[in-house]
């Protein structure tokens, strides 16, 4: 069973134009997600799997959703105990651990706000987040680096209470110790204001310091669209995005859609350096039945012999995070059977755009517009955009908007530009075709002009993505005495490529041959790695700033 119903009219549409015309949503007053999907699931159907998680290292755990809301009762009374009250700001820093989920749900139900973090943090980026936001408690994984890196932290968080960890770590109390010392019974407390914050995340600072993006209690239900109509999740079924719980992608594909729907979450929790094979026999281990990752991934994926890996337990496959090329499409497609339905989104947002599942996924191709938001491409002065036109993806701002941020911490200026006007704007860019497809360009900000031409990076790069010898590759914009900017491109090589000047003529050569010559890199550089946020999203603009001195 599942609790769809409570949100939607209907599920059984013939096509994307049947959804989008008929599609509504329904908030239920005083909506809460702890207790009206967790607690609900726990009372009609309590053997029913929340979360499947494992390790590494061989350790496995499954968690009922009566055994998730008896937990998450247990944390209440302990965030409780600790001095935690509703509006609290409690950080977690649990990687994949299980322990996400439970402070997650506990956190909702009580009416703290959580704010989900990587465990990748620096001292300097735990105090500063600590300190933006007045954090109170923060809830850790036990991993050594994390452990040194909060303790060389801890004296400069101006607010903070305590550290808890997940293992017994000394001078400090372990989370599940700590909560099972307390009663798993209802703690019977008021529901907080869905209008109020629920969730505050950090962006991943791509183009500057991060934002804090806050979320209401009724964001949940948005991702209903997620889970259901875009990664196609089953009943009963098991659900894996890879995504680290300090990311939005988190919410995403790991908990809320997916449960509302009915299937539950796997969680793989790794130490050391992730490699992308190491998912591959999981999936028909546990019987894996929907897939999403990110286009990185996939990258890494086709350059590997797939037929040694058993793909029949999946159904859908699904990419965010950044624009898809068309060539790891085509790649995956020919090796799995599977097509890749690719979404658009972002920390502030639900899913804007997708190839939703009764929709034919078109490669390289942002799909169409999520019925939760009124998408409208608008140009500089915000009017609309004719069809084949480049312009920014914008929200057309409703009085009740729900999956959309509700404000930055604050930050009212920020806050009344997102939500004050007539749009959201997103800050990327795309184009519509005749078919009402549309097509990702790239951020406003990483868009290249030269010699009076404007160049998406997007296009380039799924151009060079065609090619053998790349691996991963960013194009940006570098400085030209005559042409004023040039387009750069930074490779990243495949196994068994060397860098040197008659490949780079090769590279150039296949670019202009797949897209106009004028977009060719007249720059190319090698690296090892990419420059990369720790969500693993290149920051093109630490390419441009670099080149730039």
């Amino acid at each position: 069973m599942n609790l769809i119903s409570k949100f939607l009219n209907r599920t059984d549409f013939t096509d994307y134009d049947d959804f989008a015309k008929n599609i509504k949503v329904t908030v239920p007053e005083n909506f809460n997600f702890a207790r009206d999907v967790v607690d609900e699931y726990a009372r009609l159907c309590p053997e029913k799997r929340a979360l499947v998680w494992c390790n590494s290292a061989g350790d496995e755990k499954v968690i009922t959703f009566g055994e998730l809301s008896a937990l998450a009762n247990r944390t209440v009374r302990f965030l409780q105990a600790s001095g935690i009250e509703r509006g609290d700001y409690v950080m977690s820093m649990l990687n994949r651990r299980w322990e996400y989920w439970v402070l997650v749900v506990a956190c909702c139900k009580l009416g703290a706000v959580l704010i989900p973090a990587t465990h990748l943090l620096t001292p300097k980026d735990i105090a500063y987040r600590c300190n933006s936001a007045g954090v109170k408690m923060l809830v850790a994984t036990s991993e050594a680096d994390v452990i040194e890196h909060i303790g060389h932290a801890l004296d400069k968080c101006d607010t903070l209470r305590e550290c808890v960890y997940t293992t017994p770590v000394e001078g400090f109390r372990c989370f599940e110790q700590s909560i099972m010392q307390f009663p798993d019974d209802d703690p019977d407390i008021d529901r907080p204001d869905p209008r109020g914050n629920m969730l505050c995340y950090f962006t991943s600072g791509t183009t500057g310091m991060p934002k804090m993006v806050q979320h209401d209690f009724e964001y949940p239900i948005g991702f209903v669209f997620n889970a259901y109509f875009w990664q196609a999740v089953v009943d009963d079924g098991l659900h894996f995005t890879a995504a680290e719980t300090g990311w939005a992608k988190c919410s995403w594909g790991k908990i809320y859609g997916q449960w509302i729907a009915g299937s539950a979450v796997f969680a793989y929790d790794y130490h050391g350096r992730f490699t992308p094979t190491d998912l591959l026999p999981l999936i028909a281990k546990y019987g894996i039945n929907t897939f999403c990752v990110p286009p990185t991934i996939y990258r890494f994926l086709v350059k590997e012999d797939l037929s040694r890996y058993d793909f029949s337990s999946l159904s859908h496959c699904t990419t965010a995070g950044e624009a898809l090329n068309a060539e790891i499409f085509k790649q995956f497609q020919d090796a799995t059977g599977h097509k890749i339905y690719e979404g658009f989104g972002q920390t502030e947002s639900c899913v804007i755009l997708a190839n939703f599942r009764f929709m034919e996924p078109v490669s390289g191709c942002s799909g169409k517009p999520c019925p939760l938001y009124d998408i409208v491409l608008v140009d500089d002065e915000e009017n609309p955009v004719p069809d084949g036109c480049e312009g920014e993806i914008a929200i057309r701002l409703r009085p009740h908007q729900i999956g959309l941020v509700s404000n930055y911490k604050d930050d009212p200026e920020r806050t009344a530009a997102a939500r004050g006007g007539k749009f959201y704007h997103t800050g990327d860019l795309a184009k519509r075709d005749k078919n009402g497809m549309y097509w990702f360009v790239g951020r406003k900000d990483d868009i290249i002009k030269s010699s009076g031409y404007r160049i998406g990076p997007f296009e380039v790069e799924s151009a060079l993505m065609e090619h053998p010898s790349v691996l991963e590759c960013a194009i940006t914009g570098a400085p030209d005495p005559v042409r004023g900017t040039v387009v750069k491109a930074t490779i990243v090589l495949a196994k068994g490529y060397t860098p040197g000047d008659e490949l780079k003529k090769e590279l150039q050569n296949y670019v202009k041959q797949a897209t106009a010559p004028y977009k060719y890199p007249r720059i190319i550089e090698f690296v090892d790695e990419m420059p990369k946020t720790i969500s693993g999203k290149i920051r093109r603009v630490e390419i441009r700033e670099k080149d730039s001195k």
